[in-house]
């Protein structure tokens, strides 16, 4: 998660990009929203705005459960005072303020033992979630390569995509999608107007069509070698799943995943122009209900003594099959984390893995433990530099280890 790469790539639009688009969205009346796109990675606080995104974005709606699902409360955990990252010692809550966090979550064998919500978040409230969403989105795919929508995940995805044929990812299996590892180009130079970045960052701020900009990109390198953290992998993803079904993203994601996980609330998509979702980073949730997916995944895929998503495309979506998908320092990678089917994956003995978004957004599952951890944040200081200092990713698997050692 990389920037570059796992910074959700698509919202990596900065002030470069509010000069491009300005006049355009003055015109359409989308002031905030082009506040919104020129003002991320800049500092700028944000929590103020990931809690409200439906404001001032095109929306389309899951609605909640019909018979919601409560997690039962378990024994409170007290969280541990420090926790040590790279051989120095800090205070949680030192942490905690300073990734500006929104919500912290924590299951133990699916029981709740702590919820807390800060600055603007709450248990009602819809919050940003950055790439979590791409987890989601391999989730749904898993669905329907288990309903037969999709014949198997070594087909070209341009079988069910024609409208990539010629693009960078004619004639890529699905499952180098999946693992990010497509082969694509992706540019993310801001002082070239031209770029990818500055071309999806419009998209962002203005309006356009997605599906149009992704059959834009060009091949690099032969799929399935390298793992290039490039959030349109995930796009193309969203648009192989509205094709193989037949259906939008939200309404087959509603009835195959979010009424059968008894999601509490509605939840929203953002969209393109032609109301298509955007998959790589557009859903907006409750903490509760993205915990919901860490703890499916925890279980195998089974909910309530019913299969959600098959067993096996769990298992598979956990394990790094590949050279350029293992954790740690790999040449054959652009990011020190392993990779999955839109899963992060840690290094260790205990298979922890996590959905990860922009801005310390995380759904956290050590299943050595019985342990879930939704993190939803706003870290203005998210991208001022481009490495861990302003990342905090590995140090929040840090934080995340912690609290599980409590339960030792």
């Amino acid at each position: 998660m990389v920037l570059s790469r796992k910074k959700s790539s698509i919202l990596v639009v900065v002030a470069i990009l509010g000069i491009v688009a300005a006049i355009m969205i003055m015109k359409s009346g989308q002031a905030e929203r082009l506040e919104f796109a020129i003002n991320l990675f800049s500092g700028k606080e944000q929590y103020e705005i990931f809690n409200r995104m439906a404001e001032f974005f095109p929306t389309v709606t899951m609605t909640a459960a019909s018979d919601p699902f409560e997690f039962p409360v378990g024994a409170a955990l007290e969280l541990p005072k420090t926790y040590r990252y790279e051989g120095a010692v800090g205070t949680i809550q030192t942490f905690l303020e300073e990734t500006d966090t929104a919500a912290l979550l924590v299951l133990k064998e699916g029981k709740l033992v702590y919820e807390n919500y800060w600055l603007t978040g709450g248990r009602d409230v819809n919050w940003l979630s950055m790439s979590v969403a791409k987890s989601f989105v391999s989730a749904a795919v898993g669905i329907a390569v288990g309903e037969g929508y999709i014949k198997s995940i070594e087909e070209p995805v341009t079988h069910y995509a024609p409208s990539l044929i010629g693009s960078a990812y004619d004639g890529v299996r699905i499952k180098d999608i999946l693992q990010m590892s497509s082969g694509a180009r992706w540019n993310e130079d801001y002082s070239d107007p031209r770029s990818d970045v500055m071309k999806l960052g419009i998209i962002m701020a203005v309006g356009g069509d997605l599906e149009a900009f992704v059959a834009t990109l060009e091949r690099e390198r032969e799929p399935g070698t390298y793992n290039q953290y490039n959030s349109m992998d995930s796009q193309v993803l969203g648009l192989l799943l509205v094709n193989a079904t037949g259906r939008p993203i939200f309404d087959y994601m509603q009835e195959k995943l979010w009424h059968r996980l008894g999601m509490e609330s509605d939840a929203f998509w953002l969209v393109d122009s032609k109301k298509m979702e955007m998959a790589f980073f557009g859903l907006n949730a409750t903490a509760r209900d993205y915990a919901k997916l860490g703890e499916l995944y925890r279980l195998g895929g089974n909910w309530q003594g019913n299969e959600i998503v098959p067993q096996e495309w769990v298992r598979a979506s956990l394990m790094p099959d590949a050279p350029h998908l293992l954790p740690g320092d790999n040449p054959l990678s652009d990011y020190g984390m392993g990779y999955g089917y839109q899963w992060w994956l840690m290094d260790g003995e205990d298979g922890e893995y996590s959905a990860i978004g922009v801005y310390n957004q995380f759904i956290y599952v050590n299943p050595t433990k019985d342990l879930v951890v939704v993190k939803l944040s706003a870290n203005n200081s998210y991208g001022m530099t481009d490495d861990e200092e302003s990342y905090r990713e590995f140090e929040t698997i840090e934080v995340f280890r912690a609290i599980g050692n409590q339960f030792d």
